[in-house]
């Protein structure tokens, strides 16, 4: 009986223990949570800056590709044949002719103005040397200074240049006493047929809105993290935390948690317009996709944990949040190919979480891998957080002195 009662009073002690630190879990993550909602400005900017910026970017992105790129003809020709390449660029889906300059200095005029991108040069006797079956140049000027532009011109330029090739081909050989039809295969002998996959539109909003506003999260989620240690070296916090009993490594779970939660709410929103309003392209299903993105905030915010606890004080906390965050997209070779970077400086991008996501975002949007495939960039992510956190607890003794001094 009496080991029956000792047995008893022990269950009750746990009990009474687990309560109790459940209780003081609850508290600090009910405290964290009422500091970041007293705080306006960081309310705001987690609550409304990645949805803001969604619906941002696909405001400029709604066009979704890239045509009617203003074009001038200058036509020193004036001949047939130098119509039929003007009809030829007319009716090209990517080119507006607005102009038709005297001369060339005035087509470079227009250029150099920003008044069109494209300048077409139909050279003098154009028309005789195709009717001579001489070789003839035409001259096309591109501007340069804005890439998308200069790319899908030139893309187009070359879509008709190839049309106005075999067509001027195939009547060369004709004139030369070739069979129409034989004169036919011998330019269609070799078919190269363009075939886009996984974004048959070449659609810029697909590729690039949900990135952007992914990175404005990412972005957000950073700064926030770099506060997770450095926001409770004040007095009036140790002293809140020294009353509660609680210990220091339980004290940052909780607010880990209450952060990485925070986080994912935040993100939720982005998804279901990016995916359902606006339909984007989501071939990987929604468990994977929300699997990854969790695993990936985990690691963010150890990532910020770390950054917090060597940072100094709050301004410097800030400031390696910023040096992380605002780069990291274009160091992850989302919008410009990690392949193209130096060699040397390859490794260093994949040091960071958000090279693994912003590459494994493109993945599941676009091609369906699996779990097979994602995997390896889950236990990456997950290993990482695991590298992130330990590193940060061995800057603990530091914190810890400066609570014992408070």
């Amino acid at each position: 009986m009496p080991k029956r009662n000792g047995t008893g009073r022990r269950n009750f002690i746990q009990n009474r223990v687990d309560v109790i630190m459940f209780s003081q879990s609850r508290a600090i993550m009910k405290r964290e949570l009422s500091y970041m909602w007293r705080d306006k400005g960081l309310r705001n900017i987690l609550l409304i800056v990645p949805l803001l910026g969604l619906l941002l970017f696909v405001g400029v992105y709604s066009y979704q590709r890239v045509d009617n790129i203003s074009t001038a003809i200058v036509d020193l020709d004036k001949s047939s044949a130098s119509q039929q390449v003007i009809t030829g660029l007319k009716n090209s889906q990517d080119l507006q002719v607005i102009a038709y300059p005297n001369n060339y200095d005035h087509l470079r005029e227009l250029i150099k103005k920003g008044e069109v991108i494209v300048g077409v040069v139909i050279p003098e006797n154009y028309g005789k040397d195709v009717a001579l079956g001489h070789q003839t140049k035409v001259a096309v000027l591109i501007d340069g200074t804005n890439m998308i532009y200069a790319t899908n011109a030139t893309s187009a330029i070359l879509t008709v240049t190839r049309t106005l090739g075999a067509e001027i081909g195939i009547k060369t050989l004709i004139a030369q006493g070739i069979q129409p039809n034989q004169a036919l295969e011998a330019y269609q002998s070799i078919e190269f047929r363009e075939e886009a996959w996984f974004n048959p539109t070449m659609n810029y909003a697909y590729f690039l809105v949900l990135a952007f506003a992914l990175n404005m999260w990412q972005q957000c989620c950073t700064l926030t993290s770099c506060m997770n240690i450095i926001g409770e070296n004040g007095v009036r916090s140790w002293l809140q935390i020294k009353a509660s009993g609680m210990s220091t490594l339980k004290l940052f779970f909780c607010k880990s948690l209450v952060h990485i939660g925070i986080f994912m709410l935040m993100v939720l929103p982005v998804y279901f317009f990016a995916f359902g309003i606006f339909r984007f392209p989501l071939t990987s299903g929604w468990p994977l996709l929300l699997l990854f993105t969790f695993v990936f905030t985990i690691s963010l915010h150890s990532l910020g944990t770390l950054m917090s606890s060597i940072s100094g004080n709050a301004v410097n906390a800030t400031r390696f949040g910023m040096v992380i965050a605002l780069p990291s997209f274009v160091i992850s070779g989302f919008t410009w190919p990690l392949e193209t970077m130096p060699q040397w400086f390859q490794p260093l991008a994949w040091i960071l979480p958000q090279t693994w996501f912003f590459q494994g975002i493109n993945y599941l949007t676009f091609k369906n891998q699996g779990w097979e495939f994602m995997s390896r960039y889950i236990f990456v992510l997950g290993l990482m957080a695991v590298l992130f956190y330990s590193a940060a607890a061995l800057y603990a003794h530091s914190v810890k002195t400066l609570f014992r001094k408070g």
